[in-house]
């Protein structure tokens, strides 16, 4: 049976190769990002098998790349891939939430429903007495799961809306209490990552 496209057939040229080379460019990009990112949260158990079929994906998209080097739509389709790529682990880290943060909340204003709303929705604050620019004041200290971002400033809005607050990244913890802990970890991260775009 004779092949449906040729590589001399203008539509696998112009349309079908170019397609190609930038699913596999978005892809391979997409999870080196998702990589980086994961190393750099200390989360590494995932990252050789991640490695792995990047770099599987990429030799693929080389090998289309270099067997049509005159053809400048495969050139154009790497560097969009590349851009895409980018982007998709970019909002792919974002929709996981993988890691934990820490807020830094500092007010002179009374905390006891913050604390309360905190707890309420699982959180362990600790608060710390201290002296700022102005008098005495409250910190309260919280880490919580990415995932958890929203929620926490949501409590602050509602219940110190006057509080100034600072968000780090934390790369390891040992033990602490967290929302979600009895939930299986990757049918929750499915849950997170469907669907992809939601805001």
């Amino acid at each position: 049976m004779e092949k449906l496209f040729t590589s001399t057939d203008p539509l696998y040229q112009w349309f079908l190769m170019p397609l190609f080379i930038f699913v596999c460019r978005a892809s391979d990009v997409s999870l080196g990002t998702l990589r980086n990112i994961l190393l750099s949260k200390n989360l590494k158990t995932v990252v050789p098998f991640i490695g792995f079929v990047e770099v599987m994906i990429w030799l693929v998209a080389v090998q289309s790349v270099l067997s049509h080097v005159s053809n400048i739509a495969g050139y154009l389709t790497w560097g969009f891939g590349y851009a895409t790529g980018i982007y998709l682990g970019i909002r792919i880290d974002k929709r996981l939430g993988l890691g934990m943060q820490i807020f830094h909340i500092i007010t002179h204003h009374n905390i006891t429903n913050l604390l309360e709303a905190a707890a309420e929705h699982g959180f362990a604050p600790t608060t710390v007495d201290a002296t700022g620019s102005r008098g005495p004041v409250k910190i309260v200290y919280l880490i919580i799961d990415r995932t958890e971002n929203a929620n926490v400033k949501a409590l602050i809005q509602t219940h110190c809306p006057e509080a100034f607050y600072t968000i780090e990244d934390v790369k390891d913890a040992n033990q602490g209490v967290f929302p979600n802990q009895q939930e299986n970890k990757l049918l929750f991260y499915l849950k997170r990552l469907v669907p992809l775009f939601k805001k």
